[in-house]
């Protein structure tokens, strides 16, 4: 029996020509349908898209100029494209730049080489450049690798300690650096004290690389020193010379940081003389 009431009164070639279009017309409003879809996800990730580029890496000045003007030499807005990405560029390399000091420690069981003096004044410029970033309310991508220097470098100082049979100092080292990290970090601390101290990482950066490049010397080799992270870190200090110019405009961060590269280049400078000197070999020679 014919389910449709209609067919009995139109030819057999009529009403599949009939039913062919009333399907071609439903395949049509499908696709339809499809095509809005797939606009509607499309615009929904551009969206997103823009979101993210404007929170982490550009104004939206800049965004129009390179996605709506689709000008992609625009100086200035290249040089903060540029200095955002080496800013997170250098965030990401230091969740693990003084990762290989760590395991070098540890694989050792030794801290020869490494001279705990200049581990504290180094501690003592990175704290003060993090505190003084946070006060100013800095971008994140202009100082956040120190927060995971500082988690590191007191990792090294604390192995420092145990490693020359002094647990126990080690211990009392790190509650006492972070209660006053933490006294440093809040609403108590005048801002007056972190500009000091921001200024005063020069001289600590210099007399902590000094100490460490002359303990080097002494020893004619640079013991546990890892070759890797000073070369990262040597790196990461020229690049944030650029990045703290463009980001904050602040001189005094950018001169901390032409400090620091020397300083850096130097101890770098040591560990590719002294190469193929190591605590074995040198007493081997004596």
């Amino acid at each position: 029996m014919n389910s449709n009431p209609f067919r009995k009164y139109v030819s057999g070639t009529t009403w599949f020509r009939c039913r062919s279009v009333i399907r071609g017309s439903k395949r049509f409003a499908a696709a339809q349908q499809n095509d809005g879809h797939t606009s509607t996800m499309a615009t929904s990730s551009m969206a997103l898209m823009k979101e993210f580029l404007l929170m982490y890496f550009m104004p939206e000045t800049c965004y129009d100029e390179f996605f709506l003007n689709f000008n992609f030499l625009h100086v200035q807005c290249l040089k903060i494209v540029l200095s955002k990405a080496l800013g997170f560029g250098i965030i990401l390399g230091s969740v693990m730049v003084k990762l290989p000091q760590v395991f070098k420690l540890i694989g050792a069981k030794s801290a020869e080489g490494l001279n705990f003096n200049a581990v504290l004044l180094e501690l003592f410029a990175i704290t003060g450049t993090m505190a003084y970033c946070i006060a100013h309310k800095f971008p994140f991508s202009a100082w956040g690798e120190a927060l995971f220097l500082m988690l590191q470098t007191v990792t090294i100082g604390f192995l420092i300690q145990h490693y020359r049979a002094n647990t126990a100092g080690g211990v009392g080292f790190l509650v006492a650096y972070f209660s006053l990290a933490l006294l440093l970090l809040s609403p108590f601390t005048p801002l007056s004290v972190l500009t000091v101290m921001q200024a005063s990482n020069m001289p600590a950066v210099i007399v902590g690389r000094l100490i460490q490049a002359g303990t080097n010397y002494h020893n004619g080799h640079t013991g546990q020193l890892s070759a890797i992270s000073v070369f990262l870190l040597f790196a990461g200090s020229l690049a944030r010379i650029f990045t703290s110019l463009q980001e904050t405009g602040d001189s005094l961060m950018a001169l901390t940081y032409v400090i620091s590269s020397c300083c850096n280049g130097l101890i770098a400078g040591q560990v590719a003389y002294y190469w193929n000197q190591t605590p074995a070999v040198k007493k081997k020679k004596e």
